[in-house]
């Protein structure tokens, strides 16, 4: 059984091949050291606190309080910026979203207008996916740029595919562009049954309406769903057989920005790889993702079916230098590298990366929400193989399920939002999608009852997913959906919550939690502790600055027992503690 874990105290369990005094911090420009690191957070900190980053005001930061109680910084932000990529309870996520977090978005220049590619009307008189799907196609063929939807509302009978890299899809703003689709996923390809048997229906956690994802992957994934040979979703095809190795992997440790491979002659700088970690028979490696220790050491792993078939662990990363047999990544590692996990990078089907979908409003038809999996596929905007794309001003209304991210990584979605009768899965994360970012969105309260035997989850989490961020959100309705599957490592920070639904995942899904949750600055309007205050639940996760709250309806017990090694700080404050907001302040280091 392991004997490792994410460590248990304040260094983070380093060791002597720890992560190193530099990072890099800008997409691999310069280096970073720990004492530039501790002198910006403590700036961030003050600045945080008080708008000033003068001399008194990082004094007293430095002390964990404010004058005039204008805010608290709690002893784990100082212990963080000690150790910030091998932190036992807060994961690293500065980096997260498109871009290594880049704040802009890239301007692609306009190649398509989808009036020039077929009739085009705004009176809903006219299918107009035929010409918006031709304009992306010739943007494709082009190597990429923007296709402009003009201001209205225009209807779509089918559904509208991004498939090439570096193509935009932009409107004239959420509320002035409007597709209205009028059709389900299973009118269009078909019934999709779950590849883990019963009568469930796959479009209840997969398929958008807007779909971004390579042409051939996404092919690939239509022909299993109408052969009814249900496929895995993700990097490695629909039998997860699509890779080879490109090298073998020398141990390493979590938090690392470079690792010693057996032979580079196939690496590149900025090519995309995956890492690639199984796990052995003693299941050392989901111990690993749950911090370690006799607690996830006790726990039985074996019937848990459902999460022993996500593993192998595949993270996909881009390379920024290889020097000899040494290669830095664009992000560090996430977990320990060791030998008895077979650790290797290897392919992958093409990704989808460079897309994305801007300043529109996707509305369905509107129709009452189905029964729980039983959704018939009137889903917003999802991205499945892509990585380095984004989603921008966007609303979906009266769908199934509203944003989705399926085997998906590095993307950002700013400024979503789901409207309307209400969604099962306003936001799914789901089939390992690692280092996004989902901010300043919003999930509006449902402007119609929920009919009976329907299911409200919120932002979900689940499938060995992790080093996602949910920050600066809006929540009317919902919870924080961590939906069993060893999701790790993941973050929701300065969000307003009225937590009125319930989590979800089969129990041979295994735990809801894996190790290092965060949840920072946490306003729950309705008092329900529920899947909020996590430190009786998630090991070695942190929970700062949430207000006080008690437990009713649904209520959970620790998948492991012992010590959970988790932080509570700050709890029965509301918007006390500083940095406010955990992901920017990372970014800002």
């Amino acid at each position: 059984m392991s004997n490792g874990s994410f460590g248990s105290n304040g260094n983070g369990g380093n060791g002597g091949n720890a992560a190193p005094d530099r990072g890099e911090g800008n997409g691999g420009r310069g280096t970073v050291s720990r004492r530039r690191l501790l002198a910006g957070a403590t700036a961030v900190a003050a600045v945080a606190v008080t708008g000033a980053a003068g001399t008194a005001a990082a004094s007293s930061a430095r002390q964990g309080h404010t004058a005039a109680g204008q805010g608290q910084v709690p002893a784990l932000w100082h212990e963080f910026t000690r150790t910030p990529f091998t932190h036992p309870q807060i994961p690293y996520v500065g980096r997260s979203g498109r871009g290594g977090g880049a704040a802009r978005f890239p301007r692609r220049p306009v190649v398509a207008d989808i009036r020039d590619h077929g009739d085009v009307t705004d009176d809903g008189s006219t299918d107009c996916a035929p010409a918006i799907n031709r304009a992306i196609a010739a943007a494709g063929r082009a190597g990429g740029g923007t296709v402009l939807i003009p201001p209205g509302t225009f209807r779509i009978d089918d559904l509208i595919r991004l498939g090439h890299s570096n193509v935009v899809l932009r409107g004239a703003g959420s509320d002035r562009t409007k597709l209205y689709a009028t059709r389900n996923l299973t009118e269009l390809i078909g019934a999709y049954g779950s590849r883990y048997g019963g009568d469930k229906s796959s479009w209840s956690w997969a398929g958008g309406l807007i779909w971004l994802a390579p042409t051939a992957r996404w092919e690939s994934l239509v022909a299993a769903i109408r052969a009814k040979a249900w496929p895995f979703e993700g990097w490695t095809g629909n039998r997860r057989d699509e890779w080879e190795t490109l090298t073998t992997v020398e141990p390493a440790r979590q938090g690392s920005w470079t690792v010693t491979v057996a032979d580079a002659s196939r690496l590149r700088p900025g090519g995309l790889v995956l890492l690639r970690l199984a796990d052995d028979a003693g299941h050392t490696l989901l111990e690993h993702m749950s911090g370690g220790g006799p607690g996830p050491e006790a726990y039985y792993w074996d019937d848990k079916t459902k999460l022993t078939s996500y593993v192998p662990y595949e993270w996909p990363v881009r390379i920024t230098h290889v020097r000899g047999r040494k290669v830095t990544l664009e992000r560090p590692l996430p977990l320990d590298v060791r030998p008895e996990w077979d650790p290797r990078l290897t392919t992958h089907v093409p990704e989808l990366t460079g897309s994305g979908v801007e300043g529109l409003t996707l509305e369905a038809v509107e129709t009452p929400q189905s029964p729980h999996l039983l959704d018939k596929g009137y889903n917003g905007v999802v991205f499945q193989c892509a990585y380095d794309c984004w989603a921008d001003d966007v609303v979906v209304r009266h769908v199934d399920n509203g944003f989705g991210l399926v085997a998906a990584s590095a993307c950002t979605l700013r400024r979503t939002r789901v409207a309307g009768r209400g969604s099962h899965h306003p936001y799914f994360c789901r089939e390992g999608s690692h280092d996004n970012l989902v901010e300043d969105f919003t999930v509006e309260q449902r402007t119609v009852p929920a009919p009976a035997g329907t299911q409200l989850h919120g932002i979900n989490v689940e499938g060995l997913s992790s080093y996602n961020v949910w920050s600066r959100g809006d929540m009317q309705m919902g919870t924080f959906d961590s939906h069993r599957g060893l999701p790790f490592a993941n973050v929701r920070t300065d969000i307003t919550v009225n937590n009125n639904g319930r989590h979800g995942g089969d129990a041979s899904a295994g735990p809801l939690f894996g190790a290092r949750f965060t949840h920072w600055n946490i306003r729950v309007t309705n008092g329900r502790a529920g899947l909020m205050k996590i430190d009786g639940l998630a090991p070695r996760s942190a929970t700062v600055g949430v207000n006080e709250v008690g437990e009713f309806d649904q209520i959970d017990v620790p998948d492991f027992t012992g010590d959970l090694h988790s932080r509570l700080e700050l709890y029965g404050t509301t918007d006390v503690v500083r940095p406010r907001n955990l992901h920017e302040a990372q970014r800002d280091l």
